[in-house]
């Protein structure tokens, strides 16, 4: 669905409208209980839940969530008004908190959710679901000691979360109210796994609370165990007349304005309570079932427009709310107007329905919160962040058991302390990166420098400096750098021109801005030149493109300096091997070997078959130019290799299936590779068998390829006899990219035979 879909579209507003009243009867209990945890006054929580529903989200541009009085800011609640001395002060610095809020917003200051870690989302959505489970079973078992909404760890009542629970096993339960809750979450559970019942427009918490209504009314009269009383009883602040309704209505104490302490306390508020919208409002997209992203500057602005209101009429700051939120997910939600309609619910149950919503049994709608805490805590999610790793798991179990045991801004607060150490950490550890390259004179370790180099970096670039080996070549390359801290530079330099040649390490400099004052000096040879090609022997320059081909597997190709390269080369050329390879798009030589220009000779065809003409150039690679290596490549998945099976087995010419008047003569070279096959056997092979059997073929073409060379030519075949050249055969699979060398007959009587890296 568009995210601009009518608020009045007739595909939304029936599911908008069951899930408002759904979020409404879960937002009447917590707006009570944040309220009696901060030690304000009841209405006060209504209010900043009725503004929440119609003021913010009727500016919000998220479809999602729902607002309302914050768990997460009632010990800074309780904290200011006890500063402050009155609540009208406190209402003063809740105005001005939320005009602070609207500047946040105007200022594009939503960017910075995009900086939240994904853990610590994850981890507050677990870590609600937790408490909300572990917070609502005394509710369910009737024990309401602890006003609803209360989330922190440690509680109003002098007990904690776990103790609280003990009350229950010490026998603290009150019959009637545990009867209703715990019918009420059989119900829900049930409700939820019947596809006609979860699909219908009618709310299993609707049902619930129908339920524990009527269960309540026929509990009267059967003793103090049974009876559910006022205490087990929503309780909403009743008005007897219009003027009274009105005189519930605080306006804030214009007089502080002066007072310094107010504006601490807005500037507090504003701080927090955009943090936590911020939070939940990334948490909440999470749920969206359809995905859809909420402008996190434009929610800044709704949430102070919200708090400014608050502020003005008596309410209790507000922000976005988990609990509200994905309770209007999990009931459907389509639009914003599911959590208007909930604002505009609680404002007639205050205005209007204060009897028949204080008959609603407070365990009935733990109930409620107890299922919302068990599908936010899911065990898929624990397994889900295992899964992606420590960096991801430790931070996300660490925000989760922190909240748990602290309340929600604390708990916040230290998972992004901790995402933040392990992203520092995992800067430190990898700042660099490190290539050791066989090189024609020996080693040559890359130290490649990251797009930024801070001091922070200094230790980890000192230490791989220390580690290197006496006699070494290091190349330090920083053309990816876009800023190097003074202190990592003068390291660099220390080393350079101090410690390196004490230790006979050799030190080149690469890609350094000039305002580093640290010239380009490339100590070594870094393509092929006629001196180090006479020094280097055949298996050296066999281990040089084994090598070069485990970088390209492993994503670790060199940053070469491909124009110094050229200029280098320029005058003349001294390749190291000449490599006979198929036309094939998907294995290009100088690549899969992390070459650079002037290393090889490249002869390639079709099928990777000798000619004479391409004979000939292999024989100029060894007679004239003096290349140490032969090298016929083949590949698997090879068409040419597939075309000729195909058409060997079928006694078909080339020319008559594919209009081709050339390509016969490279099928006739491939064809002695191919036996014990015809059509019949062919089609019976499956695919993966026919895929085997053609890079069998393959691997047998490259080997007679190569025997074809020895046998053909008497300059090459001299060469490997005299034991100044070497013939391989080398086969490249393009699943992996990994290349397999081959011993090919009669080439390898100076040497062992090769090892073969797969």
């Amino acid at each position: 669905m568009p995210q601009n879909t009518s608020l009045f579209s007739p595909t939304t507003i029936a599911r908008d409208m069951v899930a408002g009243l759904v979020v409404f009867l879960v937002a009447l209990p917590l707006c009570l209980g944040i309220a009696l945890a901060s030690g304000a006054d009841l209405f006060s929580g209504l209010l900043a839940g009725i503004v929440g529903g119609i003021v913010v989200a009727a500016i919000s541009g998220s479809h999602t969530s729902v607002s309302g009085p914050a768990a997460g800011l009632t010990a800074i609640v309780a904290a200011q008004i006890a500063v402050l001395g009155s609540f009208e002060a406190f209402l003063l610095a809740v105005a001005i908190a939320g005009v602070i809020q609207i500047g946040f917003g105007i200022a594009k200051g939503g960017a910075l959710s995009a900086f939240f870690p994904s853990s610590v989302i994850k981890g507050l959505l677990v870590a609600i679901g937790i408490i909300l489970i572990l917070k609502q079973i005394p509710h369910v078992f009737g024990h309401d000691t602890d006003p609803e909404g209360e989330m922190s760890f440690q509680q109003p009542d002098q007990e904690n979360t776990f103790s609280e629970l003990l009350t229950i096993v010490a026998g603290d339960i009150h019959v009637g109210a545990m009867v209703i809750g715990l019918l009420s979450v059989a119900l829900l559970i049930v409700w939820d796994r019947i596809p006609k019942l979860k699909n219908s427009l009618v709310p299993a918490p609707l049902i619930v609370v129908f339920l524990g209504v009527g269960l309540s009314m026929w509990f009267q009269g059967m003793g103090d165990q049974w009876s559910i009383t006022a205490s087990h009883l929503v309780q909403i602040p009743t008005a007897g007349s219009i003027s009274e309704f009105f005189g519930f209505l605080r306006l804030p104490d214009f007089t502080q304005a002066v007072n310094p302490a107010v504006y601490v306390a807005a500037i507090t508020i504003a701080v927090v309570a955009s943090l936590e919208t911020l939070l939940n409002l990334e948490a909440v997209d999470k749920l969206d079932t359809e995905k859809r992203n909420s402008p996190p500057s434009r929610e800044l602005i709704a949430q102070g427009c919200g708090n400014l209101v608050c502020g003005l009429i008596g309410g209790l700051p507000v922000t976005s709310v988990v609990v509200r939120g994905s309770v209007n997910v999990g009931a459907g939600a389509k639009t914003k107007l599911s959590a208007i309609f909930h604002g505009v619910l609680l404002l007639l149950s205050v205005a209007i329905l204060p009897r028949y919503m204080n008959m609603i049994p407070l365990s009935a709608l733990a109930a409620i919160l107890l299922v919302t805490g068990f599908k936010l805590a899911s065990p898929k999610l624990f397994k889900q962040m295992w899964d992606e790793g420590r960096y991801q798991f430790l931070p996300f179990i660490i925000t989760v058991v922190a909240i748990v045991f602290t309340d929600l801004l604390i708990g916040i607060l230290i998972g992004l302390a901790v995402s933040v150490l392990f992203i520092l950490n995992s800067n430190l550890r990898r700042p660099i990166r490190r290539i050791v390259e066989t090189h024609l004179a020996g080693d040559v370790t890359h130290i490649e420098l990251a797009n930024q180099v801070s001091f922070l970096n200094r230790a980890a670039i000192e230490r791989v400096l220390n580690e290197s080996k006496r006699g070494s070549d290091l190349l330090i390359d920083a053309t990816e750098s876009d800023y190097i801290d003074p202190d990592v530079l003068s390291l660099i330099r220390d080393f350079k021109e101090n410690v390196g040649p004490a230790r006979g390490i050799t030190v080149s400099l690469k890609g350094f801005r000039a305002k580093y004052q640290l010239q380009d000096e490339v100590q070594f040879a870094d393509y092929s030149s006629r001196e180090l090609r006479d020094q280097v022997a055949s298996d050296q320059v066999i281990e040089i493109l084994r090598e070069g081909n485990r970088r390209f597997v492993d994503g670790t190709r060199l940053n070469r300096d491909l124009g110094r390269q050229v200029n280098a080369t320029s005058a003349g050329q001294n390749p190291l091997a000449a490599i006979l390879s198929c036309i094939d798009s998907r294995v290009p030589t100088e690549l899969v070997f992390d070459l650079g220009v002037g290393d090889i000779f490249s002869v390639r065809v079709a099928g990777n078959i000798v000619g004479t003409k391409s004979l000939g150039s292999l024989e100029y690679a060894v007679g004239v130019a003096g290349v140490k290596l032969v090298a016929v490549l083949g590949h698997t998945r090879c068409g040419a290799v597939t075309a000729a099976v195909k058409l060997v087995a079928n006694g078909q010419d080339a020319m008559s299936v594919t209009g081709c008047q050339h390509l016969q003569a490279i099928v006739d070279e491939i064809a002695p590779s191919v036996s014990g096959i015809d059509a019949s056997t062919l089609d019976q092979m499956d695919e993966e068998a026919l895929e085997t059997f053609v890079d069998e073929v393959a691997k047998q073409n490259v080997r007679r390829t190569g025997e074809e060379i020895l046998s053909r030519s008497s300059v090459i075949r001299d060469a490997v006899n005299a034991g100044n050249v070497k013939l391989v055969g080398a086969l490249y699979d393009v699943k992996s990219g990994k290349i397999e060398f081959l011993d090919i007959a009669g080439s390898l009587s100076q040497s062992e035979p090769l090892k073969a890296y797969k």
